[in-house]
């Protein structure tokens, strides 16, 4: 297809404002109060719950659920890709998992106390596999829509837009919980389910302004054989041409260092919040709002700085200001400090999310496969979050504290900034 067409750039872009209110609304803002709300001890203390006969921590919990919906994303993923390029139909599967996802966060509005705890688990773990798996084929459509020296742009664009989309719908359920009646609704806690079964509207709905814009079968494939036993292929040959080219080698490792860090401080960092430095529920939320805003901010700022810098020289700028954050969150204590903390991290994430997506996609080879080489970035990214949150969830459980798992975290992002050095010195090596 002809590259940089607008109309089909902003239709691509759309599906980060359709499916960021999930990132916002369920993993980062809403859920995360409503879960511990209804699992914490009448005090808001961690306490030990039943999960199908199971007795784990809650906050454990919730950090585990994580895990595995990540680690099932990670298991199907290159499969899932590796047929998709081959038989040219990622705009189908990207349905799949948008639809999947966006029915799950509808199940949430179902989790209404600890009798319907496994209810709200499994439609959590559910609505993150369906999120996670169209990620991938919404991100292998950047090289094929964009041309190189318009990818960092193009990738800030999608990041903005889902800022945007996500804090427009999070006002409305900000709204929604503190004027429930104002709504029709009895009361917050019933405002919370209403969030989520409004997240999977939303995110159901302008999904399908993506989906009429996308181009189906860009290289007019024909599928032939067997469709499982061909994705297997597809797979194998793109991890033997990843494990010959070097930059790219050194830029998963890297990305895998960042992303056990990276992820499970956002996926986790609501909760901590609340549990550490007594965030009242309203003021958290506020600031999630706040983050998002500095994200948008952030990816812009990091495209800019990309396109002065080069790539990889931002993206250790980025990897530095997150060690020296995650260390001032390890000592911070008071509300007033963490909200200075935390307008750090909502300016990098965006453009650190941004970067690193249109960075990996400059370094492909020249290839048809987007799919499955963006599966490969997007298994690296999952199997990172299956060990950051599960690391996070066990030294909390065993040491009973979670900045005991925020120390631990630190540890990847000073080994990720070393990978990347290791890598900038090459490629200025093998440029030279």
């Amino acid at each position: 297809m002809q590259q940089a067409d607008k109309k089909v750039i902003n239709g691509w872009a759309m599906y980060d404002w359709a499916n960021s209110v999930y990132s916002l609304v369920i993993t980062s803002a809403v859920f995360p109060v409503y879960y511990q709300k209804i699992t914490s001890a009448p005090d808001g203390s961690q306490q030990v719950i039943s999960f199908f006969g199971w007795h784990v921590d809650n906050v454990s919990l919730q950090s585990y659920a994580l895990s595995v919906a990540f680690l099932i994303a990670a298991l199907i993923s290159p499969l899932l890709s590796g047929i998709a390029d081959y038989s040219g139909k990622k705009k189908l599967f990207m349905k799949i998992f948008s639809y999947l996802g966006a029915f799950s966060c509808i199940a949430l509005g179902f989790f209404y106390d600890m009798d319907t705890l496994e209810i709200g688990v499994i439609a959590f773990i559910l609505a993150a596999v369906g999120y996670t798996g169209s990620i991938v084929f919404y991100n292998a459509y950047l090289p094929e829509i964009a041309p190189p020296e318009m990818q960092d742009k193009v990738s800030a664009k999608g990041f903005a837009y889902g800022y945007v989309g996500s804090v427009i719908l999070l006002l409305v359920n900000l709204l929604m919980l503190i004027y429930p009646e104002q709504f029709f609704l009895k009361d917050s806690a019933e405002a919370a389910r209403a969030s989520f079964v409004m997240t999977g509207l939303w995110w159901m709905g302008f999904a399908r302004i993506t989906f009429a814009r996308l181009p189906d079968n860009v290289y007019k494939k024909k599928a032939r054989g067997n469709y499982l036993m061909n994705g297997y292929r597809e797979v194998a040959k793109v991890f033997k041409q990843v494990l010959t080219l070097r930059s790219l080698s050194l830029f998963l490792l890297a990305f895998f260092t960042l992303s056990t860090g990276l992820q499970a401080v956002i996926y986790m960092a609501p909760t901590f919040a609340e549990k550490e430095v007594n965030m009242p529920a309203d003021i958290l939320i506020v600031l999630v709002l706040v983050i998002q805003l500095l994200a948008i901010a952030g990816a812009y700022f990091f495209s800019w700085l990309s396109s002065r810098i080069g790539n990889l020289r931002a993206l250790m700028t980025a990897v530095s200001v997150w060690s020296l954050v995650v260390l001032a969150v390890y000592f911070t204590v008071q509300i007033t400090a963490f909200l200075i903390v935390a307008a750090f991290v909502g300016f990098i994430m965006g453009g650190s999310q941004s970067l690193t997506r249109s960075s990996y996609s400059k370094m492909l080879p020249v290839t048809t496969d987007h799919a499955s080489f963006f599966s490969f970035y997007d298994i690296t990214e999952k199997v990172a979050i299956v060990l950051g949150t599960f690391a996070f969830g066990y030294i909390n459980e065993v040491m009973g504290g979670m900045r005991n798992s925020l120390l631990f975290l630190l540890s990847f992002f000073i080994l990720s900034l070393l990978i990347f050095c290791m890598l900038y010195r090459y490629r200025k090596r093998t440029e030279t």
